[in-house]
């Protein structure tokens, strides 16, 4: 998909540049940090067809994009991170049209979960269904106390599709997991802090989101990569091979002009200035 670049890019990197992919998502840039925005104000973010592209192509530039950390995925809607599917879509789709959307909406989701570098969502008001799974792809969740979460799929006769049977019980666990989606309950924010379904509880969600992420782009680019790699890859593996996946981590850095760099400023006690290489 071809992206439209707004007014108000600057280049890559530099804070205040946004970047417009279709309607519906744009990323803005933070120096290090790249905001990915969910656009879609009037649907409170509802996963149509093309946003499902726009997402997937906004995710494709960032992982190769090197001058970015991390990512912090936000919404502009004043009440709603995202609802999910855009069921109004579905529901004049004939099974052949819902069977061959199917591949685009997956794209979406997996272009989050697999980005390259640490991801972090903020979440204010309703994540619910695939609006939640956006969320669960991504490695943190901050929220505010306006947060309502869930994955109420089976409500309307389909299940979690976007990964939430996947992605769900490997924060909660197994039984829990099971308890959500069979129920398809909306949790509050305070409960969904209390059970692990966020992470954080914050004030304001996207400045804190923003803050973390900038905190954490302040370390290593090449370290940051793999690190996410070996916690993602080594995850559910025992612990024979889950370290074996952590060592060839650890080669892929070693080496690095960042492992370089990292030392030398330590020693001379001094802030990096990361190669990112």
């Amino acid at each position: 998909m071809t992206s439209e670049i707004s007014d108000t890019e600057t280049g890559a990197g530099q804070t205040g540049a946004e970047q417009r992919y279709g309607e519906f998502v744009a990323v803005r840039r933070h120096g290090h940090v790249a905001e990915l925005v969910l656009d879609r104000p009037k649907a409170m973010n509802a996963v149509s067809t093309a946003m499902a592209r726009s997402i997937a192509a906004a995710c494709t530039a960032l992982s190769a994009d090197g001058s970015a950390r991390t990512v912090v995925v936000t919404s502009t809607h004043d009440r709603a991170f995202c609802v999910g599917a855009d069921l109004k879509e579905r529901n004049s789709f004939t099974d052949a049209e819902l069977v061959r959307q199917r591949p685009t909406a997956r794209a979406a989701y997996t272009g989050v979960l697999e980005l390259p570098m640490p991801t972090v969502a903020a979440v204010h008001g309703f994540a619910l269904g695939g609006g939640f799974e956006l969320a669960l792809a991504c490695d943190l969740i901050v929220a505010d106390a306006t947060a309502v979460v869930g994955l109420p799929e089976v409500s309307v006769g389909v299940i979690p599709g976007g990964g939430g049977t996947q992605l769900l019980p490997r924060r909660v666990g197994a039984a829990r997991a099971a308890e959500l989606v069979f129920t398809a309950r909306r949790v509050q924010a305070a409960e969904a802090r209390e059970l692990g379904l966020v992470d954080i509880l914050a004030e304001d969600a996207r400045t804190e989101a923003l803050e973390l992420a900038g905190r954490i782009a302040a370390n290593s680019p090449v370290g940051l990569r793999a690190a996410k790699r070996a916690l993602r890859l080594g995850h559910g593996l025992d612990l024979r091979a889950g370290l074996e996946v952590e060592d060839a981590a650890w080669r892929s850095v070693a080496f690095s002009g960042d492992r370089a760099e990292g030392v030398a400023a330590f020693n001379e006690k001094r802030t990096p200035q990361w190669p990112g290489e």
